[in-house]
């Protein structure tokens, strides 16, 4: 039943065409916005594997965008309910939509983090941009752990709120607005900052440096390896909120 229902999954989130415009989008947001800072970057960004990964909240964005259509739009067009009367519980229809979003999640981080490496090594080629130590692998290959709890996120979200309108402005204002806005709150905003989700995302993969030490960010609470718990745990548990809810209601 299980392979019958991720096959399913992957039909209904590919027959449209919003999801390639999506991981297009994903793609090319990231990576032109990295040839762009290497290209024209001062001294003030110097260039390091982690600075690669700088862009790459630009393809989380798109992603969440993504499994919030993939999720929330079917229930307005009522595919979800039919969905659920076809098995005979709804947690595996479920689990089988994440696991799917998430694969695809994590090919996409896997395609954003090397392709902004490689495209900064291309325009600044005598930068040492070698994937020589622990941290530098985290940077890049990361980026699939990543992405794959940012769909996991998305996904929550989407089930939660059910209204493709609300859970796009939701993920949107958050990791635009909301996360950024924080950090401007006189005393204890930065130290709040430093609790954001997408930040936390942000320390694992390196990519925070250049903005922790430019915002004079106090030290940071969590490793790398911490914030990825911590980041793993909010995606996980938005996404058990969201199935324990749509499991107690109509469809």
């Amino acid at each position: 039943m299980i392979a019958n229902l991720l096959r399913a999954e992957r039909i209904k989130l590919f027959s449209t065409r919003a999801p390639w415009w999506c991981l297009a989008i994903a793609v090319v947001a990231p990576l032109g916005f990295t040839a762009l800072f290497f290209a024209l970057a001062g001294p003030e960004i110097p260039p390091t594997v982690g600075n690669t990964q700088l862009a790459s909240g630009n393809g989380r964005s798109v992603l969440l965008v993504l499994a919030v259509l993939a999720t929330a739009s079917e229930f307005n067009w009522g595919t979800m309910r039919l969905t659920f009367q076809a098995v005979p519980s709804r947690v595996p229809a479920l689990v089988a939509k994440v696991v799917v979003v998430a694969a695809l999640g994590t090919v996409l981080g896997l395609v954003v983090g090397f392709g902004s490496w490689g495209l900064a090594a291309l325009v600044q080629p005598d930068a040492d941009l070698a994937l020589q130590s622990a941290a530098a692998w985290r940077s890049v290959l990361g980026q699939s752990l990543v992405f794959l709890f940012t769909a996991v996120a998305g996904v929550g979200v989407a089930l939660l709120l059910r209204s493709v309108a609300f859970a796009l402005t939701i993920v949107l204002v958050w990791t635009q607005v909301l996360e950024g806005v924080v950090l401007f709150i006189p005393g204890f905003g930065k130290h709040v900052y430093q609790w954001m989700p997408f930040h936390a995302a942000d320390e694992f993969v390196g990519a925070a440096s250049f903005t922790g030490g430019s915002l004079q960010l106090p030290s940071a609470p969590l490793g790398p390896w911490g914030y990825l718990g911590y980041f793993a745990a909010i995606t996980v548990a938005l996404f058990v909120a969201g199935v324990l809810v749509t499991a107690r209601r109509d469809a």
